[in-house]
């Protein structure tokens, strides 16, 4: 090894040395803070914090939710809880930033819960109202579903225990929990702990109150040598020079007070044993003022003494089953007696229990013997003890003699016994000395002394004499100072000497004992609070004692120069020691070790950190500002480092320094140090650069809104970093300018990332359906994006409400990067191309429904883009939908064809013919919804019948109309009046070919008309009741597709009434065709016409020919072939006609015209009489016929009308005539009952 590294080697270990016993000295200050604190608690009404999420539990959690996914679990679930857990896993856990929060240590299990919670009250609020099942039923079966599968299978109560002992160790530490903390702040080892445990003599409460009295007498002094050789810091101003001599003092005067507010206690500040108080000043301050003089009065000592009687031993005189028994009294209290025993074994182990005043009573045992003399008025006194006992005598049982009486012949009575008086809290030591002073205690005497603690800061030396409450002489310890002192020459008495002196006074006190000698100086050491602390002339460390009690040698063997070394950190002056840096270091390391534990602090303390720290500063004078100064560089280093931590910490320790350096002094602190100004101001332009950069990424500093309020706090905190002092709030537009600019650099950021996730790099000479294909999903993340940016990140408009124009200014921003991309996509489409609506639609989607970012600059600039596509695309498919309509119905064959409804998904408009462009598939169609009920019914499995509609020429122009009229209106176009526009012209589009349709379809039903027979062979084709289908499912669409609005009269009126008009004049065609069938039924019986030369030479022939064969009934095989043509027809028509109304119409007009022509050709032969024959056609004819459209479903009042009665009656005269002359010519039929004939 060089030298030159051995230097360096030797640098670093002086350097790690030094650290080491600074660490040292901060534990010793701190151990002190612990043992005996006056000024602060551990405060209980702090957050409680949550455990830590680490890398592994969220990995364990990604994979639990995963399982739930894949139906791994047991854990029941509907699909929309599905749903729900597969949006959070996707975009919360398996997120960059959900990694972010769990590496910056701020995230907890609360967090996620939390997120997942605001996720799911989005969607249960979006769902229907469910009879009888609230929405916070809902929410709390999600939330509970969440729990079981985050827990998965542990065990559901180890949790429970884990949160338990976190919440208790959050909230109250014992002290040996505080010291073995700090003992891994600050790199303590145990056995070194140990140490300076006992060299500090932690477990004495004397020891550390004396300490304290100590430390504020020196903290006194130096403010008193900084004011005499004007040591100030350097202020801001030098007045403040004089002020800050008086801040010391009167913050030492207020720890004087603390500490004076503090019971006298014997076990520490739990002890709550008080004691009778003086009247005088508790500041030592004002020594010489006459309140400050104790008198006899105000020292009070109460004692509580223990007599056990043991046994005794030489009792000869009695016959041994004499029965004994001894009393036992405290001078001047009540008098006990224990149980009586034989003489033969006088044992008794009785306990009495005293309480006395006097520092040396007077303890009376007495032994008696019961008389059984009938005159005997008092029991033998056998002997007795008189014993003065202290709190120093021993504690165990003894054998002490008796005094017997004269003539007693057991001379030698010994009774064992044990007498054990307690020590006072307030009396701190007590022993026999000599003593002699110059104002009191002139005669060197020996006296049996006591040291009394009036209160904290009151101590007085009094002598007692036997039986005595009051003492005899008292000496108040306030000034004195005791030290070790050679003997006195001429003073009888006493072995070693100590003194105590004072201006204008000098006691000196002498003892047998060199032990008792040193435990009475530390005794008064600790009493007159002085800086000096005495040595003896010859120490044994190993052989000290203290309070009484030898103390054992430690168990760890140091050389003397590390035995020196804890010395000096004991023994070291506190107010010697610049506290500022050694409370920065302590800060430090306690935060180092706060954000490094298992809970997610968000650099807050734990309560009992917050105690210590407290209790130091108040007891070492460290100041607030420099405190939080320190506290806020700390939390800024951590801050910086991409780790959470709370603004509203930042915030306070912020405004508490401003107020400082302001002058509105939150620690009654009125001076301000240059270095402090200066530290805050560069702390300030710090914070005011983090803060700018947190709000600057926001997204990933303030991931999905946690911490809960942080994004909040910290716009307040910004605000008030602005602010010039305490008083003056900053401008509005200031802090809105300033939180633009940062908002227009978090789009950039933002987009950014984006693209760096979605993998997407922007490339001109990409092929035009790549680039498509990437804005769409680009697309999707920017909405994405904005949509949780305003999910999770507007409580900004709780502090700000202007912070929600922020936040659209900055989704601009955000688009207006993304409308770079997209417009450079759009340009290499080929034209007429439509495969870019989806991408409006996505887009437009999102922005029609957000108040800010509707009718926005890029909502603005994406419908002018689409506004020429669209125009030009309703021009293609106008002339497309009019040329098909031309071609098909030149080449229409009528035939009904079976609904589109259930290839509609995959059907795709038909290419424009005679057209040099290609027209594509039209983006997404759904089926219209007047066709909706068939799909459902197709979907489902039912075997419909077939049903026909109209030809395929008009299905295709309706389910093209309403396509195109959906397509139009999924659009959603935000501009009202040019999404008016768009609807007057399909509309108008749609009525006119609707029109065109319907005169086509009129002029071909015309032309089958004409072409159709004239015979009872008709039948109505198939084409023609296409045709009716047709006009039908024409009026059907027209209401949709024709109709601008529900409220609104119909925009074309016309083309109801030309539908109208033309079902009137096909029905009527149709009719008179029925009609003129009739006609040549009736023509041709006509024939039979009385009077006509050719109804009697078919009468003749039928009468000649039926006497060698049979003939066939005239008029039934005319009337058999009418009945069969009407109801083939009807069966054609109810069924090849999809509309019931029009059916019945159809049928009424159709047997109002056949009973009207029948009547007509009735009431031209009123004056004939029918042939036999033609009676008995009509008859079957008209029954026939009433029954047929009675089963139709035409009305009685239509059946019956005039001219079937008519008819009706004229055939009864008939029938009734023809039964007169030619009997059973009719052959059994009647117009009567017509009904119940078989038909």
């Amino acid at each position: 090894m060089t030298r030159r590294q051995q230097w360096k080697e030797r640098e670093r270990f002086q350097k790690e040395e030094e650290e080491r016993k600074m660490n040292l000295q901060i534990y010793v200050f701190v151990l002190r803070c612990i043992a005996y604190p006056f000024n602060a608690k551990q405060p209980t009404d702090m957050t409680r914090r949550q455990q830590k999420v680490n890398k592994q539990q969220l990995q364990t959690v990604k994979e639990r939710f995963l399982a739930f996914l894949n139906g791994e679990t047991q854990i029941v679930a509907d699909e929309a809880f599905c749903n729900a857990v597969r949006s959070y896993y996707e975009s919360f856990l398996k997120s960059e930033r959900a990694s972010r929060m769990v590496q910056s240590g701020g995230c907890s299990a609360n967090d996620f819960r939390e997120v997942f919670k605001k996720n799911i009250e989005r969607r249960v609020r979006s769902l229907p109202e469910i009879d009888g099942l609230s929405k916070e039923t809902v929410l709390s079966s999600w939330i509970a579903k969440y729990d079981a599968i985050y827990r998965g299978e542990e065990d559901t109560r180890r949790p429970t225990q884990r949160a338990h002992m976190g919440s208790v160790s959050e909230l109250i530490l014992s002290k040996e929990q505080l010291y073995e903390m700090f003992q891994q702040i600050l790199g303590v080892r145990k056995f070194e702990h140990q140490l300076l445990y006992n060299g500090c003599q932690l477990d004495n409460v004397d020891e550390q109150a004396a300490q304290i009295r100590r430390e504020l007498d020196g903290r006194l002094q130096l403010a008193e040598n900084i004011a005499r050789e004007r040591r100030y810091p350097k202020f801001i101003s030098a007045d403040m020079e004089v002020l800050y001599v008086e801040e010391l003092r009167s913050s030492v005067n207020l720890l004087m007070a603390n500490l004076e507010s503090l019971p006298v206690s014997k076990g520490g500040p739990d002890f709550k044993q008080k004691l009778k108080r003086s009247s005088m000043n508790n500041s030592f301050l004002d020594l010489g003022d006459e309140g400050d003089i104790l008198s006899k009065s105000d020292v009070v000592l109460s004692f509580t003494l223990e007599i056990v009687i043991v046994e005794v031993h030489g009792l000869k005189s009695l016959a041994p089953n004499q029965v004994v028994y001894c009393t036992m009294e405290v001078e001047g209290g009540e008098k006990l007696q224990t149980d009586q025993a034989e003489a033969s074994r006088p044992q008794w182990e009785t306990q009495g229990d005293f309480t006395t005043t006097h520092p040396l009573p007077s303890v009376k045992v007495k032994l008696f013997t019961e008389r059984t003399g009938v005159l005997a008025l008092e029991d033998k006194e056998l002997g007795r003890v008189v014993l003065n006992p202290t709190t120093n005598s021993p504690k165990q049982a003894e054998f002490h003699r008796m005094v017997v009486p004269r003539n007693s012949p057991d001379t030698d009575l010994r009774i064992k016994l044990a007498v054990r008086m307690d020590k006072p809290p307030n009396m701190k030591h007590s022993g026999f000395l000599y003593a002699s002073g110059q104002r009191l205690r002139k005669r060197w005497k020996k006296r049996y002394f006591v040291l009394v603690q009036v209160s904290q800061y009151t101590f007085a030396m009094c002598s007692y004499r036997e039986k005595k409450a009051e003492p005899q002489e008292l000496m108040q310890l306030e000034g004195y100072t005791v030290d070790y002192c050679d003997p006195q020459p001429g003073l009888q008495g006493g072995c070693v000497f100590f003194n105590a002196v004072k201006e204008g006074d000098l006691v000196i006190f002498a003892c047998d004992d060199e032990q008792d000698r040193v435990l009475w100086v530390q005794a008064m050491y600790r009493a007159t609070g002085q800086s000096y602390k005495p040595v003896p002339p010859q120490l044994n460390r190993t052989t000290n004692r203290k309070e009484g009690n030898p103390k054992p040698p430690t168990p760890i063997s140091l050389n003397p120069s590390q035995r020196q070394g804890v010395e000096d950190l004991i023994s070291a002056t506190p107010s010697r020691f610049d506290h500022s840096t050694l409370f920065r270091v302590l800060q430090k390391k306690t935060l180092q070790h706060r954000m490094n534990d298992s809970f997610s602090c968000l650099g807050w303390f734990s309560p009992g950190q917050v105690f210590v720290l407290d209790e130091y500063c108040a007891r070492y004078g460290v100041r607030g500002c420099h405190r939080h100064l320190s506290y806020l560089k700390d939390l800024m280093d951590y801050s910086e480092k991409s780790a959470l931590v709370d603004p509203t910490l930042l915030h306070y320790s912020y405004a508490f320094c401003a107020s400082h350096i302001h002058g509105n002094r939150p620690d009654g602190m009125g001076t301000v140090t240059v270095e402090e100004k200066e530290q805050f101001e560069s702390i300030r332009s710090r914070l005011m650069t983090l803060l700018m950069n947190q709000i600057t990424h926001f997204r990933y500093c303030f991931p999905f809104g946690r911490p809960d309020g942080a994004l909040k706090a910290t716009l307040s905190l910004l605000e008030r970093v602005l602010m010039r002092d305490i008083t003056t709030p900053v401008p509005s537009e200031e802090m809105k300018n300033l939180l633009q600019k940062c908002l227009e650099k978090a789009a950039q950021i933002n987009y950014s990332q984006l693209l760096d996730y979605a993998q997407i790099k922007v490339d001109p000479e990409e092929a035009a359906d790549k680039q498509l294909e990437d804005m769409l999903m680009l697309g999707e993340l920017c909405i994405e994006v904005l949509q949780q940016n305003d999910e999770h990140h507007s409580e900004g408009r709780e502090a700000f409400s202007w912070w929600s124009d922020l936040l659209a200014d900055h989704a601009e921003a955000f688009l207006c990067l993304y409308r770079q991309n997209l417009d450079s996509a759009l340009q290499v489409q080929p034209a007429d191309s439509w495969n870019t609506f989806p991408l409006f639609q996505l887009l437009n989607n999102f922005l029609r429904t957000d108040p800010h970012l509707c009718n926005g600059p890029f909502h603005k600039h994406l419908q002018d883009v689409f506004v020429p596509l669209v125009v030009r695309y309703i021009d293609l498919m106008e002339s497309s939908i009019a040329q098909s309509i031309h071609r098909g119905f030149e080449q229409e064959t009528w035939q009904p064809v079976r609904s589109l409804t259930n290839n509609l998904a995959s059907v795709p408009l038909p290419k424009v013919p005679n057209l040099s462009l290609t027209l594509p598939q039209m983006p997404s169609f759904s089926a219209p919804a007047w066709m909706g009920p068939l799909c459902e019914n197709t979907l489902h499995g039912i075997n419909l019948p077939d049903i026909f509609n109209g030809s395929a020429t008009s299905e295709d122009l309706f389910w093209k109309l309403d396509a195109l009229q959906m397509f139009v209106l999924d659009l959603n176009w935000p501009e009202p009046e040019f999404a008016k526009h768009l609807e007057q012209r399909l509309k108008l589009m749609a009525s006119d070919m609707m029109e065109a349709c319907v005169k086509r379809t009129k002029s071909a039903f015309d032309a089958k008309m004409q072409k159709a027979s004239k015979s009872t062979e008709f039948r109505v084709p198939l084409s023609v009741c296409t045709m009716f289908n047709i006009l039908m499912d024409a009026k059907k669409q027209c209401s949709k597709l024709c109709v601008l609005d529900c409220s609104q009269e119909q925009y074309h009126s016309r083309i109801d009434v030309l539908i109208d008009e033309t079902f009137k004049e096909m029905i009527s065609s149709l009719i008179s065709k029925f009609a003129v069938v009739l006609d040549g039924v009736l023509s041709k019986l006509s024939r039979y016409d009385e009077g006509t030369f050719f109804s009697s030479i078919l009468s003749f022939t039928v009468k000649a020919a039926a006497k060698y064969v049979e003939v066939p009934k005239p008029g039934m095989d005319l009337a058999d072939t009418y009945i069969t043509f009407v109801r083939q027809n009807q069966d054609i028509l109810r069924d090849r006609i999809s509309d019931e109304l029009y059916i019945e119409n159809l049928f009424e007009q159709w047997y109002s015209s056949s009973m009207k022509a029948v009547c007509v050709w009735l009431t031209d032969r009123l004056d004939l009489q029918l042939h036999t024959y033609q009676l008995k056609t009509l008859i079957k004819i008209v029954k026939k016929t009433y029954r047929d459209f009675r089963l139709q479903g035409v009305l009685d009042g239509t059946l019956n009308n005039r001219s079937y009665e008519t008819i009706y009656n004229r055939l009864t005269v008939e029938e009734a005539t023809a039964a007169v002359k030619a009997g059973g010519a009719l052959q059994g039929l009647s117009m009567r009952d017509s009904d119940e004939e078989d038909i």
